[in-house]
């Protein structure tokens, strides 16, 4: 008993536990919340940022960072103005009241000058940098001379650069006000926008000049903590940067202060390098360069209190929440957090449209069925209610004023039926007259016997006229179902490819990349999308070989005994300069290739034949070869057969199976004339991986493989394509081998030799007679001895294609790794 209670309460503490975890994580999240609404949707982030730079000074006189602050929100956040103003002219008056009456004067003309420039038809965000640059320019010039009555070229120099610094201050501001104004969405944030945050957030550092706790600069404290954040977040590169020209800033400021933006600068460096040892290592960075500038710069004067100004720098950096440091490193592009957010974007992105594409998948699939189910009936009783239906018109036309109806379709309900499909049966055979019995039993059995025949004869020719335009509604219809279902299959297919990613074989690459170095190529970036057998898809980034080849000959065949199967290079883009880095990717060679030779003539000798052919590749490992005969000779036969190869070309490129490509082709070559318009088609899909052929022939005559003194015939029975709508495709298949030769051929090749009874056993002989194997040479033999037998004569357009098959043979040889590595062992 206490064994089964101990049991029943023992998941309490867990249950309580969990409940804490949830109520404390709720506390924190709706605090964040609210932290955020008080920063960004109150403005406190404005207020804090807009007194500090009213309190900005450079060379302790010039003041161009407040108008610029003011008309940035303006434009960009109006409804935040007066917050902005009164921060701005309540920093100044902390300086002077001097300075502040001088900010209230620019604000009051920046707002009259804006109002006037309401005319102008320009951008508000392209004329207010101009707007500003005239306000502090007017406003400086007009101080100047109150004040003395006269203006002298420093008053005039200085208003100028003052009025510069204004006018860049304000194309800066309008990045950044954005990003304190609202919540940063990261993947909007740019470079340039990084950039500006910078030199705002330098700018607003100046606004402290002159405030100290127990004897410690706030300005130097906050600027070094800056400095190591960004060093820390994004490497030496950004840090040394922020440093240089957080510096600069405050140098500008406080002429004082020049050597800060070498310390800046120099601990940025050495913080970003020292990345690697986390916080710690930046942070040793920082004092490292403190105590290095220091002793450089002032070495006559204790470095205690620069020494603890970096170490309050420091406390507040380790104190700094991690998640903190994980959004900043969101924001700044190049660092691995921005990467991850931006592959996760697209990752969503990719996900949603892989779905879209689902749908619109299954949509077509929805739509295929509905046109399929219109199959799915009994003929046998559909028949029969048609023949009721039949005989239903025919008795309201002739039996509805008779007197005997009732008599005929009541007490002989049976036997009329039957002497009435039974008449219909004659009718329909043509042997109704012929057939005595039954007119002397129906003149019999019925008062209007011929009348009855009359009709029956007039209304049958309505009634196969409906039948048939049924049968083609039910054929059109189940077309249609097919072809949306290879729709459908394709869509599914390219949804499940755009939701592939790239495999992470590190193994493999780690191999890869040590393989490589001992033969002293280093790798910058190597990517490993696909290693599945035949399907080797691989990417590098090697350093410039100036032209030597290496990655054709020796990264290839390095590749090919790692992964067991010969690496071919696909694609090669050398680097634009020296130093620079070559792009190459790597792909599976084919186990087979294909040389092909054609052979053709024109009726009469003419230019124009009826017959085309076409070899495709439709893929790395797919390759077709097909010919098509047009009906009759000449220009028109020759568009139905190139009608027929660029519609079968087009729609096997989009991925659909072969015999619902060749359906398809039949029914838009079928439904789009009246006329008599067909072709033959002869296909032959090779996969050059295991060599093994798929031959699908419509209205074509037989083709012949050759493999050493042995012909093989390939042939299959069906319809040219354009003559019925709906057919079956035989498929034959058959497997390759290396060596031999594929030879296809249209009729007037097949059919032309003359005085020849059997024209396959004659064909099949002379290709065993011939004794080279080159394509082009075969096909030219073969299409010389048939012309031969016509004595020159040609009645008929004549193409032979010839397609050798051979095994893909490397044109550089493996490299064994593991026998190499043993040797440096």
């Amino acid at each position: 008993m206490e064994k089964t209670e101990r049991n029943y309460a023992s998941p309490i503490p867990n249950l309580v536990a969990d409940r804490t975890k949830k109520e404390t994580s709720k506390f924190f999240l709706g605090l964040q919340l609210k932290l955020e609404n008080l920063l960004f949707q109150s403005g406190l982030l404005i207020l804090i940022t807009g007194f500090l730079l009213g309190r900005a000074l450079i060379l302790m006189e010039i003041m161009p960072f407040a108008l610029p602050f003011v008309a940035a929100v303006y434009v960009m956040k109006k409804e935040k103005l007066g917050v902005s103003a009164l921060a701005v002219l309540g920093g100044a008056f902390t300086i002077s009241v001097e300075k502040g009456a001088f900010v209230l004067l620019c604000v009051l003309a920046f707002l009259i000058l804006y109002k006037v420039s309401g005319f102008l038809s320009v951008e508000p965000a392209r004329k207010l940098p101009l707007i500003v640059f005239v306000t502090m320019l007017v406003v400086n010039l007009s101080l100047s001379y109150t004040s003395a009555w006269t203006l002298t070229v420093y008053d005039v120099t200085l208003a100028v650069v003052e009025s510069g610094l204004s006018f860049i201050l304000t194309m800066i501001f309008l990045q950044s006000i954005p990003l304190i104004s609202q919540k940063i969405n990261p993947h909007a944030l740019k470079i340039e926008e990084v950039i500006c945050l910078i030199i705002l957030l330098a700018s607003v550092m100046t606004g402290t000049m002159g405030w100290e706790i127990y004897g410690l600069s706030v300005e130097h404290i906050l600027s070094r903590y800056l400095v190591i954040v960004f060093a820390f977040v994004a490497g030496a590169t950004v840090g040394s940067t922020v440093g240089v020209v957080t510096g600069l800033i405050l140098s500008l400021a406080n002429v004082s202060s020049l050597y800060e933006m070498s310390l800046l600068a120099f601990s940025g460096l050495l913080g970003g390098l020292l990345k690697d040892g986390k916080k710690l290592g930046v942070s040793l960075g920082l004092i490292v360069g403190t105590l290095l500038i220091s002793l450089y710069s002032k070495p006559d004067e204790i470095l205690s209190l620069n020494l603890y100004e970096s170490l309050v720098a420091v406390g507040l950096f380790l104190l700094t929440p991690k998640g903190i440091i994980g959004k900043i490193s969101k924001l700044v592009p190049g660092t691995a957090e921005h990467s991850n957010e931006q592959q996760q974007y697209l990752r969503k992105v990719r996900d949603v449209t892989a779905n879209r594409v689902e749908q619109f998948s299954n949509v077509f699939e929805a739509l295929s069925s509905s046109f399929s189910k219109n199959t799915f009936y009994d003929n046998e009783q559909n028949e029969e209610k048609e023949v009721d239906y039949f005989l239903s018109n025919v008795t309201e036309k002739t039996c509805q004023l008779c007197f005997k109806k009732e008599q005929c379709w009541g007490a002989q309900l049976d036997t009329t039926y039957d002497y009435m499909t039974e008449i219909m049966q004659e009718v329909e055979n043509g042997t109704m007259k012929t057939n005595q019995r039954l007119n002397r039993e129906w003149d019999k059995h019925c008062v209007k016997s011929k009348k009855m025949i009359e009709t029956m004869e007039k209304e049958l020719t309505y009634f196969y006229a409906n039948k048939q335009l049924k049968q083609q509604i039910i054929e059109s219809r189940k077309i249609v179902a097919e072809q949306l279902s290879g729709v459908s299959q394709v869509m599914k297919d390219f949804a499940d490819e755009i939701q592939k990613e790239r495999q992470h074989l590190y193994v493999q690459e780690e191999q890869i990349v040590e393989a490589l170095k001992g033969f002293g190529i280093e790798v910058n970036q190597i990517e490993i999308y696909n290693l599945e057998q035949g399907n080797v898809d691989i990417e590098m980034w090697v350093p410039y070989c100036e032209g030597r080849g290496e990655c054709e000959k020796l990264i290839a065949p390095l590749l090919s005994d790692i992964l067991n199967e010969t690496v071919i290079v696909k694609e090669e883009k050398c680097a634009p300069y020296p130093q620079g880095y070559c792009h190459a990717s790597f792909c599976s060679a084919q186990a087979y290739v294909v040389e092909t030779g054609v052979a053709h003539a024109a009726k009469g000798g003419g230019f124009i034949s009826g017959d085309s052919y076409s070899i495709i590749e439709l893929s790395r490992n797919k390759h077709a070869i097909a010919i098509s005969d047009g009906m009759g000779n000449g220009e028109r036969a020759h568009c139905e057969s190139t009608d027929t190869l660029q519609l079968l070309k087009q729609i096997l490129k989009t991925g659909i199976e072969e015999k619902m490509a060749i359906k398809s082709v039949n029914s838009i070559l079928a439904l789009r004339t009246n006329e008599e318009m067909y072709s033959t088609l002869d296909l032959a899909m090779v996969d050059l991986q295991d060599a093994n052929a798929k031959f699908l022939k419509i209205g074509s005559i037989p083709s012949f493989i050759k493999r050493g003194n042995k012909i093989i015939k390939i042939q299959a029975n069906n319809l040219p394509i354009g003559i019925i709508d709906e057919f079956e495709v035989d498929v034959v298949s058959e497997k390759l081998k290396a060596g031999d030769l594929l030879i296809m051929m249209s009729d007037g090749v097949f059919e032309g030799p003359r005085h020849v009874e059997n024209y396959e056993m004659w064909m099949k002989r002379k290709i065993s007679e011939i004794e080279t194997d080159h394509p082009q040479e075969v096909a030219d033999i073969i299409m010389e001895e048939v012309i031969r037998t016509k004595a020159g004569v040609i009645d008929d357009d004549m193409t032979v294609v010839v397609t050798k098959i051979q095994h893909n043979i490397p044109k550089w040889s493996s490299i064994p790794v593991h026998s190499q590595a043993q040797k440096q062992a």
